[in-house]
């Protein structure tokens, strides 16, 4: 990884813009192209060393070129190569031409590739600018190398899978290793394009730092602490526990306690200087028989609430965990219109009838709200948003950011955080085992917490994510969510 460029994310348009201006700067393209060729090369032979035969598949344009000067730095290592071209090579252009002129080898149609005992798999076809779905061609050899089970060395992105988006057009292969050059893009991180990379490596041809940065905004970026590191709270000494900020979650009924204590626990693990449990009546006991330094709070209606929201202390709140779906979620979030809220889950559903009530509740002023949905959640707050197979995972959480003006934790296993401002973040440090109930409760306490102590609400959110997939990896395989609460720690 480029260490100055470890967070920054180009788009495949934007990775044209970074070449056409080192050009224009009096960067030498095809040295450029030299430089991405040799490094395939080199891979290859550093992670393959016994393979029998290396197949390098090479498309039209200049992935393919990078392909064409792999096959030449192999052959001219002494490697067994094969070279398979998609469409004409004769109508090659600039870069990649030049490339393909100087392999001193016969290149064959794709569509003749049959995989063999020994073989490993360069894919030079695409990369990471495909935007419309595979031919039948390649289709059918992505098909052949699966079922084979050929390795693949995917070069700057596995063919078929978009750059943007991560999303499959009609089919991709599935490489067990990737390199691309200068810096990553938003597929290499969207799922199934996470996946479908495997180990991913990031070269440095050589473009200068301050020519790829200038063809970025960088509203979409990694998430990671260099994003929201500076707006955390101080380890000052010169502190309280209202400085720290109070929080509150919102409890169900009797039977249904679990998830708020667990995102209470999280919440004051995460920092928050008090947190209290809003627990109906029929539910104190329940919860009191389980806690010890989070306090209690009897609330059962909306009279007893606004009551307590009297005191203005009362930063942050945490409502869906467990609390059930239906007017009284609907009514406590119109009391709270003027404080800091994370909706999760039951409080999410309970708006699905008329998301517009929602978003127009806090519409006004700063970013107060934090919604933190799952595909299903997303689907009944945003239907038309989700239903938009032109848009990505990044692309909907900011279009519902926006529309929402919240913070939006859209979540899975590449969690966007999305701001009303535009700016993106994905996720990457999150293990597959956060995967279990309760772990989204955990979640909102954590969020919660950090904006009781002052943290902007997208930097908030953005923060939790990042310390949730923290305290995944502190648990290890087979967490539950009680364990995960207890792995929580602050940044």
């Amino acid at each position: 990884m480029i260490k100055d460029l470890a967070s920054l994310l180009l788009t495949p348009a934007e990775m044209n813009a970074v070449d056409a201006a080192a050009a224009a700067s009096g960067i030498d393209s095809f040295s450029l192209m030299e430089r991405a060729g040799a490094a395939v090369a080199a891979m290859a032979l550093a992670r393959y060393p016994d393979a029998t035969r290396i197949v390098v598949l090479c498309g039209p344009g200049n992935n393919g070129g990078d392909g064409y000067v792999a096959a030449r730095h192999l052959h001219e290592s002494g490697a067994s190569v094969a070279v398979f071209h998609l469409g004409d090579p004769t109508t090659l252009k600039g870069d990649a031409a030049r490339a393909r002129e100087q392999l001193q080898l016969r290149s064959v149609t794709l569509e003749s590739y049959t995989p063999d005992d020994g073989d490993i798999v360069i894919d030079a076809l695409f990369g990471a600018g495909l935007t419309r779905e595979v031919s039948e061609e390649v289709h059918a050899v992505i098909d052949r190398v699966k079922d084979a089970r050929i390795p693949v060395i995917a070069v700057d992105l596995p063919s078929g899978v978009d750059g943007r988006t991560g999303e499959v057009l009609g089919a991709a292969f599935s490489a067990a290793r990737t390199i691309t050059f200068m810096t990553r893009k938003p597929g290499h991180l969207l799922m199934p394009g996470r996946e479908l990379c495997g180990s991913l490596e990031v070269f440095d041809i050589g473009i200068p730092s301050r020519i790829v940065r200038a063809a970025t905004d960088g509203t979409v970026a990694e998430n990671g602490p260099e994003q929201w590191r500076h707006l955390l709270p101080s380890a000052a000494l010169e502190t309280h526990k209202y400085i720290r900020g109070h929080l509150v979650v919102f409890s169900g009924e009797a039977t249904k306690t679990g998830a708020a204590r667990m995102s209470a626990e999280a919440g004051l693990r995460a920092g928050a200087g008090l947190v209290t449990i809003a627990s109906p009546s029929q539910a104190m006991d329940a919860n009191a028989a389980h806690l010890t330094a989070i306090m209690l709070h009897e609330i059962d209606d909306e009279t007893a609430l606004r009551g307590w929201l009297e005191d203005t202390r009362l930063r942050s709140f945490v409502l869906g965990p467990g609390f059930g779906i239906g007017e009284k979620a609907r009514a406590f979030v119109k009391l709270l219109r003027e404080r800091n809220l994370v909706l999760d889950a039951d409080g999410i559903s309970s708006f699905r009838g008329d998301p517009a009530e929602l978003f127009d509740l806090f519409a006004d002023g700063d970013t107060r709200l934090v919604l933190t949905p799952h595909d299903g959640e997303f689907a009944r707050l945003f239907p038309d948003i989700a239903a938009d197979r032109t848009l990505g995972k990044a692309d909907k959480a900011r279009a519902a950011a926006a529309r929402a003006h919240a913070a939006i934790v859209y979540k899975g296993a590449d969690t966007v955080i999305a701001s009303p401002d535009g700016r993106a973040l994905i996720n990457g440090n999150a293990p597959i085992w956060l995967a279990t109930a309760g772990s989204g409760d955990v979640l909102a306490g954590i969020i919660g917490a950090l904006m009781a102590q002052g943290v902007p609400t997208f930097e908030a959110a953005a923060a939790g994510v990042y310390m949730h997939g923290e305290a995944g990896n502190r648990a290890g395989k087979g967490l539950t969510a009680e364990d995960l609460a207890v792995h929580v720690l602050p940044f």
